[in-house]
């Protein structure tokens, strides 16, 4: 925004400093008047030494009238207000430099950041007071938006790597039946159906985790075990497909949210359950459970055995858990990276730990609904 320039904050705080105390002194000096002079007579007078004699012995005591004293004391009282007026600017002057050296660190931060680099940190240090609690938490949000546009170039890189690849095999094989016209086009359809299918899925999940980054929904009461029935149920026939069995289970958990998210939620931690699982006798189980200020959906599921690093890396986008992933159900990568977006999107919390007996328990912490609480 063009501002019109202006007087700078110390400048002001200086003249305000001033100004109280050329105040203050007027003030004082008002008291005097009205409060000791009144009690001094008008005019001078002249009190005998001894009262007694009649005034007949020459000399007496000298009593000063009012003015008299009024002129004695006015230039000094002028002086003195105006000795007070230079302390206070340039004392204020030099306190305002001190107050306000933290606020230009700040301000110098600020710029560093507007300009692209993130890295820089204020640090300021001494006790805490109000500027540096502003500048610690400054400090705070120039972290959290560097591991977000850091998170943000990545899974940029990773979207579009994955974005090109069906539209690299898409051209290939345009480019092949172009030039062998007697090429089956059945199968190239086909093939060419698969690989649009997956670009659209992947677009798709995309778009779902922008949405939910953003926070662009309204909120409802939900309950979480509900949500985890109709998952399951949406999920049943690849289960069987699969000889994964699926057990839901657990209490009432009422939160607040976006029914379609919170569902979306469910389906993912359910279906990568299913899909990264042990062919014909694997298991799913989905468990919900309330707290007074939480509510609780947990999914886990047999598979391969997952060391914890790995584990440590699910949430990030593209990244899969095994190495079956080259079926019709593998899905893009992105399914656990759109939980986690979902689940701070309603300020909750995420936990990935693997099983002993192998496979991965996958817990979702979210705020209770208050109103049911």
């Amino acid at each position: 925004m063009d501002r019109p320039p202006g007087p700078s904050v110390r400048l002001k705080l200086a003249l305000s400093y001033a100004a109280f105390l050329v105040v203050a002194g007027v003030g004082l000096v008002a008291v005097v008047w009205v409060f000791l002079l009144r009690y001094v007579p008008d005019r001078a007078v002249v009190v005998p030494l001894d009262p007694g004699d009649g005034g007949r012995r020459p000399g007496g005591l000298f009593v000063p009238g009012r003015s008299d004293l009024w002129e004695a004391f006015a230039p000094k009282a002028g002086l003195m207000l105006a000795l007070l007026l230079v302390l206070g600017l340039v004392g204020g002057w030099f306190l305002a430099g001190r107050m306000l050296a933290p606020l230009n660190r700040i301000t110098e931060a600020t710029r560093e950041a507007g300009s692209g680099s993130l890295s820089h940190r204020i640090r300021l240090p001494g006790r805490r007071d109000e500027l540096r609690e502003l500048a610690d938490a400054f400090d705070a949000m120039l972290a959290r938006l560097e591991a977000h546009v850091a998170e943000q170039q990545r899974f940029a890189a990773n979207a579009s790597h994955e974005l090109r690849t069906p539209l690299t095999i898409t051209q290939t094989l345009l480019e092949v039946a172009s030039k062998d016209p007697d090429r089956d086009t059945a199968a190239l359809l086909d093939v060419l159906h698969a690989v649009n299918a997956r670009a659209i899925e992947m677009t798709e999940a995309l778009l779902l985790l922008s949405r939910a980054d953003q926070r662009s929904f309204p909120r409802e009461q939900v309950d979480l075990s509900l949500l985890a029935e109709e998952a399951t149920e949406t999920l049943l026939p690849l289960a069987e497909r699969r000889g994964v069995a699926l057990e839901t289970s657990g209490d009432v958990a009422p939160t607040l949210g976006s029914p379609p998210l919170l569902l979306q939620l469910v389906t993912n931690l359910v279906h990568n359950g299913i899909v990264h699982n042990r062919t014909g006798d694997g298991a799913v189980r989905v468990t919900t459970s309330a707290s007074p200020t939480t509510v609780e959906l947990t999914v886990e599921n047999t598979g391969e055995p997952l060391p914890p690093h790995r584990v440590a890396t699910l949430v990030e986008p593209f990244q899969r858990g095994t190495a079956r992933v080259r079926d019709d159900h593998a899905g893009v990568g992105l399914g656990l990276a759109i939980v986690a977006s979902i689940a701070r999107a309603h300020d909750g919390t995420l936990a990935l730990s693997p099983r002993s007996g192998g496979g991965l328990r996958v817990s979702v912490r979210l705020p209770a609904d208050p109103a049911r609480r």
